[in-house]
C-alpha cells in the first residue's frame, strides 16, 4: 500500500458520496459557500447509480458561517476516523 498524500497545510480533501449526482452536487455547493475550492470531479460509486464527488477545500480562506465555527468548534471524541474510512 502506498503512503497516504497529504494535502498542502490549510487544504483539505472532501470525498462526498450520495446516492444520486444531484444530492452530491448539492452537499459540495454548500462547501463552497463556505471555503474557497476546488472544481469537483465527479466518478461512479456502486453499481446502483451512485456518485462520488471529491473536491478540495482551503480552510484558511473561510466565508461566515465557517470562520464562527472553526474558531468555536472543539475536537471530541466522536471526530476521529471511523472504522470504514481510508
Amino acid at each position: 500500500m502506498k503512503p497516504l498524500e497529504l494535502p498542502s497545510a490549510g487544504h483539505t480533501e472532501v470525498r462526498i458520496v450520495a446516492a444520486s449526482p444531484e444530492a452530491a452536487r448539492q452537499v459540495a455547493e454548500v462547501l463552497r459557500r463556505c471555503f474557497a475550492a476546488t472544481e469537483q470531479r465527479s466518478y461512479p460509486a456502486g453499481s446502483e447509480g451512485g456518485t462520488r464527488l471529491h473536491l478540495t477545500v482551503d480552510t484558511t480562506r473561510t466565508a461566515e458561517p465557517a470562520r464562527s465555527w472553526l474558531a468555536t468548534h472543539q475536537p471530541s471524541a466522536e471526530d476521529r476516523t471511523q472504522t470504514d474510512e481510508v
